[in-house]
């Protein structure tokens, strides 16, 4: 297991890993302990009470934050007649995400395997997939951020960075839970909100009353 830094060491004894903080509250803790010299992005991790091994079971969408990430994401559109496709196979990656047509979808998929494991294969679950391409950039532009459930039925997605306000970051969280609430598949049974947790970029983690 690696070894955590001091700086790592002395922001960690300020969270009580015993404790349900309220959403402010782990939102302030999370920002008071970011350790790094840059402005760390804010992540929360919830894991849910799904079994993704079950095709029904499976947690995946698009929210847009009203308040953004705090970075300006790059798009490469595939439209007709693009030569982008060889350009990803020789190894150019100078993208965040990738929206696509539905008529360039058998294109894309030639270029699936290097896609996939990096999680940037366009999905019209989460809206890359459109023939409304001109919304689907404004959108990734204003602040979309994509979420999936993991092996585990954990979702990590950032909602800022550690320099935005904690009503900001609250907002933001807010509307993360509500788009996970309202995906949650009518086949998971019991507690879906097992556990929350905010964090920074090498920050400790917060956990978050779920209740």
């Amino acid at each position: 297991m690696a070894k955590k830094g001091k700086k790592y060491l002395e922001a960690a004894k300020l969270v009580d890993s015993s404790s349900l903080y309220s959403v402010v509250e782990a939102i302030e803790l999370a920002k008071k302990t970011s350790t790094v010299n840059f402005d760390a992005t804010v992540e929360v991790a919830f894991r849910l009470g799904v079994d993704t091994r079950k095709n029904d079971q499976q947690v995946r969408g698009a929210v847009v934050l009203p308040k953004g990430t705090g970075k300006t994401a790059k798009v490469l559109v595939f439209a007709k007649g693009d030569e982008y496709i060889t350009k990803i196979q020789q190894g150019w990656f100078d993208f965040d995400v990738i929206v696509a047509t539905p008529d360039m979808m058998g294109e894309v998929g030639k270029i699936g395997r290097v896609l996939g494991p990096k999680g940037l294969m366009p999905n019209p679950k989460t809206g890359t997939v459109t023939m409304d391409v001109t919304k689907a950039v404004n959108e990734i532009k204003a602040g979309k951020v994509e979420y999936r459930a993991e092996k585990a039925g954990v979702v990590h997605t950032p909602i800022g960075k550690v320099s935005f306000s904690t009503e900001d970051l609250v907002e933001n969280f807010n509307a993360i839970q509500d788009a996970l609430a309202k995906a949650k598949p009518a086949a998971a049974k019991g507690t879906y909100f097992k556990s929350v947790a905010v964090t920074t970029t090498m920050g400790p983690g917060v956990r978050v009353n779920t209740a």
